[in-house]
């Protein structure tokens, strides 16, 4: 199939601004799928204790640390998420030569949230990930559907003084240090002849394959790659578009800056459709040991429309409850054979809340589209007839019309949100 799913973005000093690193993601996936945003805090385990992953069970570690992430709801794993050491992960799909059509075993949303509950580095991170990756391997439908939907995986991984891309393909993998600057990936492999950690036999299988000729300088992206590096740089490309986003804010890159980027709809950033943003995520992190990371998240779809609601690990948090899922334990349609056979209803509360706000918003964007229309028309029709008292007061009544239809707005926003029905009966506008 067709590249086509996330984007993830990491910046760092100079790039940005104060000693800060920039960390965002769009997690794109199903329309319909509910993208939930938890918390587990930090815990010690017993020597053969086991963690049950989305497909498969595996050793448990002595420690794990305490993790926010962003999940899609049916699974154990994460798209993104940050841990209290201020270590960020989010990982893309990737395609290329090597089939990824294997046997269930790691989902790469699994090794984001392994990667967070083992390491307190990024560079740390990329140990866990691959040596998992190694023992493990990656396979399975990544979709809450027979349809058999399965990657590889690149991850994008920062901490609080730089950043790795690591890339995969089968077992193998290759890993780059970011030390300054800016970088994003979008579903393409962008590692090239800059490789500073590898798997030892990740030469020798390409070539084996016919794929590199052990001569010519080993280019991780054209070995593995379906595409050549230029087409990755093509024009209209995420990847590209996200590039030229961060360059434009170079120096100047901040959460706000990162937000814009992920709600920006033009580069195709902020997706909508099949596949669209259902979830993102900005962390910034000081450089600085003593100052807190915050972690944002939407926990809702569609970035343009959602609030960035912030996260600090701190001691003695609470669980979040708005933003999780119902469990349905051992009965869940994904823990039994064969596989989604149903799909339970996974809306969180705040989930629930957005899509009555968010159907508020839509209808009366076409009654305001609409109204504008009709306005325009009589309006310059008034002009061309003569500006005299008559126009003066069919513009004070068109004003004093919207200020009704806003405060209407306002109005069915509040009972949406506390959860009341429109009691007054009135869809139309009041005189205020």
């Amino acid at each position: 199939m067709q590249p086509s799913s996330c984007d993830t973005f990491v910046a760092l000093p100079p790039s940005t601004e104060g000693q800060r690193i920039v960390f965002g993601k769009n997690s794109d996936r199903p329309c319909e799928e509910v993208q939930e945003v938890v918390y587990f805090p930090s815990k010690y385990h017993g020597a053969e204790e086991k963690v049950e992953c989305t497909y498969m069970e595996i050793d448990q570690v002595a420690h794990t640390n305490a993790v926010v992430l962003s999940r899609p709801a049916w699974l154990w794993g994460a798209e993104m998420g940050a841990n209290e050491h201020q270590v960020c992960i989010g990982n893309e799909a990737v395609w290329g030569r090597e089939s990824a059509n294997g046997d269930e075993a790691l989902l790469g949303m699994d090794l984001v949230r392994l990667g967070l509950e083992r390491a307190d580095t990024a560079e740390k991170a990329v140990g866990v990930i691959t040596e998992l990756l190694e023992k493990y391997g990656q396979g399975g439908s990544c979709m809450e559907d027979q349809c058999d939907f399965t990657y590889h995986n690149s991850f994008l991984i920062s901490d609080r003084k730089e950043a790795w891309l690591l890339e995969t393909s089968g077992k193998y993998w290759a890993a780059e240090r970011v030390e300054g600057g800016y970088r994003n990936i979008s579903n393409q492999y962008g590692i090239t002849t800059k490789i500073d950690k590898e798997h030892p036999e990740m030469r020798e299988y390409a070539r084996s394959k016919g794929w590199w000729d052990g001569k010519s300088q080993f280019n991780f992206a054209t070995v593995y790659s379906f595409m050549t590096t230029a087409r990755i740089e093509a024009s209209g490309s995420r990847y590209c578009e996200g590039k030229k986003l961060l360059e434009k804010s170079n120096g100047h890159i901040t959460a706000e800056t990162m937000m814009d980027i992920l709600r920006d709809r033009d580069s195709g950033i902020n997706m909508e459709g099949t596949f669209m943003s259902t979830g993102s995520m900005v962390s910034v992190i000081p450089t600085n040991p003593a100052l807190p990371g915050v972690h944002y998240f939407t926990a809702t779809p569609d970035p343009e429309r959602s609030v960035f609601k912030p996260f600090v690990f701190v001691d003695y948090c609470i669980q979040l409850k708005e933003t999780t899922s119902p469990s349905y334990g051992p009965s869940d349609p994904v823990k039994k054979k064969p596989r989604f056979q149903s799909k339970p209803d996974r809306k969180h509360e705040l989930f629930v809340k957005h899509e009555v706000v968010a159907a508020i918003i839509d209808t009366h964007k076409v009654q305001r589209f609409n109204l504008i229309l009709q306005f325009t028309d009589m309006f310059s029709f008034s002009l061309v007839w003569s500006l005299s008292a008559e126009n003066i007061i069919i513009s004070y009544v068109f004003f004093l019309f919207f200020i009704g239809q806003r405060k209407e707005d306002h109005r069915q926003y509040e009972a949406a949100r506390k959860g009341e029905d429109d009691t007054d009966g009135e869809d139309s506008f009041k005189w205020y």
